[in-house]
């Protein structure tokens, strides 16, 4: 039989003597990795997007957007507006929540105009005749350092009339 080695001891390299908790170390640390990767794969970190929907008899906002995200995410958000009666003057009008540590890409279609409304985002969208829909998509990415629990608001007016307003949570996972 070969000589063992001077750097080898069989106590402690073959039986393991006193190195039984590091099996278990190891077997925690990748169950843990496992259930992080479920968690993700169950949409618990964000990125499948939810449908939220206010509706009144002026009108019926739909929002279409994640409301679980991650820091660096790129997402869409779509804001339809149908119509059950003719908007002379749409406006969209986003609480500050919408864009605090997020980035806009781009909006199309491009609105009317665009405005600070008392430090919120105000959109100018125009006419919206009686039984039709207007669909607003917004692209956006949240910034790396960002994460958090907030309420976004979105409200719709008619001028200075305002119809709805509709509210929403969102998390931000870091």
């Amino acid at each position: 039989m070969a000589e063992i080695p001077d750097t080898i001891v069989l106590k402690r390299d073959r039986y393991l003597a006193k190195r039984s908790k590091e099996l278990w170390v190891r077997r925690t640390l990748f169950l843990l990795l496992t259930a992080f990767i479920v968690a993700a794969l169950a949409n618990v970190f964000g990125q499948r997007s939810s449908t939220s929907e206010m509706a009144v008899p002026a009108a019926t906002l739909t929002i279409h957007s994640p409301t679980s995200l991650r820091s660096g995410l790129t997402f869409e958000t779509r804001l339809r507006i149908i119509a059950s009666q003719e908007i002379k003057d749409a406006i969209v009008v986003l609480s500050p929540e919408w864009i605090e540590g997020i980035t806009f890409n781009t909006i199309e279609p491009s609105p009317v105009g665009e405005a600070s409304k008392d430090g919120r985002l105000s959109f100018d969208l125009g006419h919206i005749p009686q039984g039709q829909t207007y669909s607003l998509y917004l692209q956006m990415q949240v910034n790396p350092t960002t994460f958090g629990m907030r309420t976004e608001e979105t409200q719709v007016f008619d001028g200075k009339t305002l119809l709805l307003t509709s509210r929403r949570d969102v998390t931000i996972f870091p």
